[in-house]
């Protein structure tokens, strides 16, 4: 008595494996179907049973046009089938993404972060006036405590100012301004106090909730 047993290592990759083996072999069946309208009819009953046995893809977007697009790359795009939606390409699966580009603006001075190449960006495209000065020297005080946030100790305006005249490649330049910025010591205070109320009210929450508890 023999039995005519097949291994997973003798049988084909399966495209998409979360749907099982099974779901590739009715996929398989369908595009071996030799009329149009037995094609079109299995199509959409297997893409019912794949919306059910992915139940968190419901919350996505288009949730009819996934699956559908899932069903043509598991046929090997060789299912010529009816879909309410445009079928897929293989090229266009196999394409590969644009590459992104990295931010420019951290490369040199990357405690000050994205946002401030930004805000520079900003007030070059005011015009000139008290509104831009007084962003200028915002962005400055700014970078100011970033500089502080990284360095932790202090930091001379003459190098905040240096540094802005070098984001903004010599546009906006106050090395020869007479006006300072915030002092280091009020900007540390600030932090350091802002840390404190966040620690405490932790403490008042934990305290809060051990006072609850029962104690045997």
């Amino acid at each position: 008595m023999t039995f005519d047993l097949e291994y997973n290592s003798e049988r084909p990759l399966m495209i998409i494996p979360e749907y099982g083996r099974h779901i590739q072999k009715l996929v398989d069946h369908c595009v071996a179907l030799e009329t149009k309208e037995e094609r079109d009819k299995m199509a959409k009953a297997i893409v019912d049973v794949m919306g059910n046995l992915q139940p968190h893809l419901r919350d996505v977007p288009d949730f009819k046009h996934k699956l559908w697009d899932q069903l043509y790359i598991m046929a090997d795009f060789k299912l010529d089938a009816e879909s309410p939606y445009p079928q897929p390409s293989k090229e266009e699966l196999q394409e590969k993404p644009e590459a992104l580009a990295y931010p420019k603006s951290a490369s040199r001075y990357r405690y000050y972060g994205n946002n401030i190449q930004t805000m520079i960006d900003v007030a070059l495209s005011w015009e000139e006036g008290e509104k831009r000065e007084a962003l200028v020297y915002t962005i400055a005080n700014h970078m100011k405590k970033c500089y502080l946030n990284w360095n932790k100790d202090t930091v001379d305006d003459a190098v905040i100012f240096n540094h802005l005249y070098d984001l903004s490649d010599g546009k906006l330049d106050l090395r020869n301004s007479e006006e300072e910025l915030t002092d280091s010591k009020n900007l540390l205070r600030k932090r350091n106090s802002q840390g404190q109320n966040h620690s405490k009210s932790n403490h008042k929450k934990q305290h809060h909730n051990n006072k609850n508890r029962k104690r045997y």
